[in-house]
């Protein structure tokens, strides 16, 4: 069976699940495609994947950022956190990984039986994950309009993406699971005090970020999560392409540093979660 013909069958198989992205019905599987009551079609890619947006997203995820980005992850620079909330699945959840990049995470999550959602706004990105062998499902979606019913899922993974929290709550059963992962102080201080020694962008908080999340999840729990993370020369240059820490960093400063790379990089982060009431 070809891989569209697969991810077609899943989506029919987790039915009720998608809501049209333009008049909010239900959607069900025709062949291909996913259909609502109005008529509105979207169509399954070649690899399996679907775009719910009205008009193309103009995104910094760069194929060569995207391409570098996989090769860091699939060496494990997120290994510790992913299987720290992995541990705590049972394989029979219905989880969405919320901005889920080129997917590989969403990949390792969907191991445990979970029946896995990824989604993320850049169509480069979900192109790039439709190509992982993995039940995982994944589509180009909008954070704050997401194409899903309510009450549809058990668990909910951020990694390093904003929160529309009202929308989290939306699409969460009474009783699921809220994990995201934000970044600490620490967090990649290689890097930072590489290319922004002397300058605001040296130190990082992220008293808002939690802030904002513990506003609306006054009874969640904070985990710091802290490892060194060991690079090859190679691999720090994919680390730099992948964070958009380096985007706009001075080229010089830039260029010094991949000149004298270090050998390990620190991971510095904290793990919210929480259950919905």
């Amino acid at each position: 069976m070809r891989k569209i013909e697969q991810k077609a069958a899943w989506a029919a198989a987790q039915s009720p699940l998608f809501a049209c992205p333009v008049c909010h019905e239900p959607m069900q599987v025709a062949a291909t495609s996913l259909v609502c009551p109005q008529a509105h079609r979207f169509d399954l890619a070649k690899k399996g994947t679907v775009n719910f947006l009205n008009a193309p997203v103009k995104t910094e995820y760069t194929a060569e950022m995207l391409s570098a980005r996989r090769r860091v992850l699939e060496a494990g620079l997120f290994r510790p956190f992913v299987a720290q909330i992995a541990a705590q699945l049972t394989g029979r959840e219905r989880l969405l990984d919320v901005g889920c990049g080129e997917g590989t995470p969403t990949a390792t999550l969907a191991q445990t039986g979970a029946s896995t959602v990824g989604f993320d706004i850049s169509a480069p990105a979900i192109n790039l994950a439709g190509t992982l062998a993995t039940p995982a499902f994944f589509c180009v979606a909008d954070l704050a309009r997401l194409p899903f019913l309510a009450a549809q899922f058990d668990v909910l993974v951020d990694l390093f993406s904003p929160g529309a929290y009202s929308e989290f709550k939306r699409v969460l059963r009474p009783g699921g699971r809220l994990f995201k992962v934000i970044p600490a102080s620490g967090y990649l201080r290689e890097l930072r005090q590489g290319l922004y020694a002397g300058t605001a962008k040296a130190t990082y908080s992220n008293a808002a970020v939690k802030s904002r999340f513990l506003q609306a999840f006054p009874e969640a729990t904070v985990t710091p999560i802290s490892y060194d993370f060991a690079v090859a020369a190679e691999q720090f240059e994919d680390l730099v392409t992948m964070t958009p820490l380096s985007w706009q960093a001075p080229v010089a400063k830039r260029q010094a540093l991949l000149d004298n790379p270090p050998t390990s990089i620190h991971v510095d982060v904290e793990l919210l979660q929480m259950t919905l009431s």
